[in-house]
C-alpha cells in the first residue's frame, strides 16, 4: 500500500471560542482515496477539540493516549499535552508514530508532536498538515483584517488552502469549544 497523506487542520481562537477545522482528503501519492475523512473531534464533554495530521492509525493511537492524560489532568490541557509528549518521545513503540496533533480549549491552543514539542503560538492560530502553511497564512490575515468569528475564519482558511494545495479539499469539518460550543447543524 502506498503511504497516505494529505491533511490540513487549522485552529483559531477568537471571542472566547476555539474553532478547529479539517479538510476531508486522504491521498496516496497522486491518487485521492477518500474525500470525506473526519480529522477533528471534540473531547471532554466538548471542552476540548483535537485535530490530527499524519498516519490515521498512528493519530488514533495517540488520541487514545491523550484521552487518558486528559482524564488524569482534566483541569490542565497543557499538562495533559506535556504528559502525552513525554510518553510519545520516550516510549519505544510510540516513538515510531507519524502524526501531529492540535489540541485546544478556551485557554490553551497547542501543537503536540512526536519530537517532544508542545508549542503554543504567539497569536491565536495554528495549522498543520500538507496545506498547513496556506491555511495559517489565510487565517492570520483574516484574524487581523476582519471581524469574522473563529469558526468563519478557520473554515475560510481551509477553503483558501484547498484552492492552493492539491492535498487539501473543501470538504470541511469544524468543531467548536468554548462559549456555546455546539456546532451548528
Amino acid at each position: 500500500m502506498k503511504p497516505m497523506h494529505g491533511t490540513t487542520i487549522c485552529a483559531v481562537r477568537r471571542g472566547g471560542r476555539i474553532a478547529l477545522a479539517g479538510d476531508g482528503q486522504v491521498t496516496a501519492e497522486s491518487t485521492i482515496i477518500k474525500g470525506t475523512a473526519r480529522k477533528v473531534q471534540r473531547l471532554a464533554d466538548g471542552r476540548v477539540v483535537v485535530g490530527f495530521a499524519g498516519a490515521v492509525a498512528d493519530a488514533m493511537a495517540l488520541l487514545d493516549k491523550f484521552r487518558g492524560h486528559l482524564d488524569a489532568h482534566p483541569d490542565s490541557l497543557t499538562r495533559a499535552a506535556i504528559e502525552l509528549a513525554k510518553e510519545w518521545r520516550t516510549d519505544r513503540y510510540l516513538r515510531q508514530l507519524q502524526a501531529q496533533l492540535i489540541v485546544a480549549d478556551v485557554r490553551d491552543l497547542l501543537l503536540v508532536s512526536g519530537t517532544g514539542d508542545v508549542l503554543a503560538p504567539d497569536d491565536d492560530v495554528l495549522a498543520i498538515g500538507s496545506g498547513g502553511s496556506y491555511a495559517l497564512a489565510a487565517a492570520r490575515a483574516l484574524l487581523r483584517h476582519t471581524q469574522l468569528d473563529a469558526q468563519a475564519i478557520a473554515t475560510e482558511a481551509l477553503r483558501i488552502a484547498a484552492e492552493v494545495c492539491v492535498y487539501t479539499n473543501d470538504q470541511i469539518t469544524c468543531e467548536l469549544a468554548g462559549a456555546a460550543h455546539e456546532s451548528p447543524a
